[in-house]
């Protein structure tokens, strides 16, 4: 673990390099024409330009191989530009993905609103929330892994703290209404914890090893019964 940190590290800030380095001449940004395989036609003169198929890139690069595969140099290959064009738009490499990561929590947002029902009680939204987490989680590992990384999340770039918070509002509005007398945001903290820990281990195997499962739904049901007490009996 900590070598693959060291390693992860190293290559980050190799890349970081070639931000203060600049482009080195050989091909712009507005230079020849994208290839279908590496990043699709060029589209610098549409909507979103450059910047937006960067970010296109490197959420269809997360999602395909993993958070490890985001590198500058990789983006930008497949965007079809040179290395130093991603600075005109991005200035750190950390702000780069930061913006792939922002969409992760766009499309998990929308996923939640497109299953919460409002006419539903409040512990059944919870765990329906809790089903599309740990879902997303499963299908998304990439830019999963990339959403909840540290040095993201805390560097405040593009406001990636405020794309995610709204979900653990959301989440802790629901909890004050199943258990008034507690703390909500603690509550809703470690429900939180505890899906993400289930998402993480049952992603390694560890879970189905422990437990000779092949599904997450018991687990969850248990989880929600330790923080919310148990669901009451259908009618």
């Amino acid at each position: 673990m900590r070598r693959d940190h060291e390693s992860r590290e190293s290559h980050e800030g190799q890349d970081q390099e070639l931000y203060e380095q600049g482009d080195d001449g050989s091909r712009d940004d507005c230079e020849g024409e994208g290839d279908g395989r590496l990043g699709g036609p060029r589209d610098d003169h549409g909507d979103d330009g450059l910047r937006g198929r960067l970010v296109r890139v490197g959420v269809g690069l997360v999602n395909a191989e993993g958070a490890q595969a985001l590198s500058l140099r990789e983006i930008a290959r497949r965007a079809g530009v040179s290395h130093g064009a991603p600075r005109r738009h991005f200035p750190t490499h950390l702000d780069l993905l930061s913006a792939i990561a922002r969409q992760g929590f766009a499309e998990l947002a929308a996923r939640v609103a497109a299953e919460d029902r409002e006419e539903a009680g409040p512990r059944e939204r919870i765990a329906l929330l809790a089903r599309v987490y740990l879902d997303y989680a499963g299908s998304r590992r990439g830019m999963y892994e990339l959403m909840f990384r540290h040095d993201l999340l805390e560097s405040g770039r593009l406001g990636l703290r405020e794309t995610s918070l709204p979900l653990f509002a959301r989440l802790t509005e629901l909890v004050a209404r199943v258990r008034p007398g507690a703390d909500p945001v603690v509550v809703a903290g470690a429900l939180w914890a505890n899906l993400h820990g289930i998402a993480q281990l049952w992603h390694w195997g560890s879970l189905r090893l422990a437990t000779g499962g092949a599904d997450p739904a018991p687990l969850l049901a248990a989880a929600l019964d330790a923080h919310l007490g148990p669901a009451e009996p259908a009618p």
